[in-house]
């Protein structure tokens, strides 16, 4: 995958963990401790978690590190963490999202870093994946913003439709899979309501990762072959056992480069 100047170029899976996440007194997640072990941070813009200066400092907790900085717009709800849906039109999507970009972009200009991609949050990114509409609005907005910056999105079973739209819209894609999570057959998460759908075995996890680094095929929940074309890896530091399997990826990773 190529980046622009001023960030890392890589030809691999990039790990990328959603931060910032922390809103005035209120703490959430281990970004410091996460950091060092990732490829793409996601940063919160305000509107799900996040202040102006949760936001600078993990911006300059990216730039230390040399960690891509992407926008992690979500819909404006504090209360519900972003987690809930809301009936926003397409203007609606395309204001929310441009207002947070631009917070987030402002921030790492004074800085001098830039935001590199967007990854929606919460119920907008599963809304995005459900309706095509709502992607496309998410799509144009990026486009309108940026049309350079890549969106990321959900890899499933099969990504033309929404390659085919980035292609029309003339966004860059970046699929992400999930190395913690189990599978359907049609590449979705398997709902955190059934039993197995988080792995908690940090062999499993690993091993899941690497899997999807050498393009081999997960086990979905009905036992058929499940093959993702994925980009970038999902991680996450809410937790000191969450914080030790990033670090256990990384490590898995970088000796599958190296051999």
């Amino acid at each position: 995958m190529n980046i622009d100047k001023g960030v890392r170029v890589v030809e691999r899976l990039l790990l990328n963990c959603d931060m910032g996440e922390s809103f005035g007194s209120w703490r959430m997640g281990l970004d410091a401790e996460v950091m060092p072990y990732i490829d793409c941070a996601n940063i919160a813009c305000g509107y799900h978690a996040g202040d102006p200066g949760i936001m600078r400092r993990t911006v300059e907790m990216a730039l230390a590190h040399g960690v891509t900085i992407g926008a992690h717009p979500a819909y404006p709800d504090l209360v519900g963490f972003g987690r809930r849906a809301m009936a926003c039109s397409q203007d609606e999507i395309r204001d929310l999202l441009h207002y947070q970009i631009g917070a987030l972009d402002g921030i790492c200009k004074v800085l001098g870093g830039r935001v590199a991609y967007v990854k929606p949050h919460g119920a907008l990114y599963n809304d995005m994946m459900a309706d095509p509409l709502k992607l496309r609005a998410v799509l144009e907005a990026v486009a309108a913003y940026d049309s350079s910056l890549p969106l990321m999105l959900m890899a499933t079973a099969d990504n033309r439709a929404a390659q085919a739209l980035g292609d029309e819209i003339g966004v860059p894609l970046w699929f992400e899979a999930f190395a913690d999570r189990a599978y359907t057959a049609s590449g979705h998460l398997v709902s955190r309501r059934l039993p197995g759908a988080v792995h908690h075995d940090p062999a499993l996890v690993v091993e899941q990762a690497l899997r999807l680094a050498r393009g081999e095929a997960l086990v979905a929940d009905d036992g058929s072959a499940l093959h993702l074309q994925a980009s970038t890896l999902c991680v996450h530091g809410d937790n000191d056992s969450s914080v030790a399997a990033v670090r256990q990826i990384r490590q898995a990773l970088d000796a599958l480069e190296r051999a």
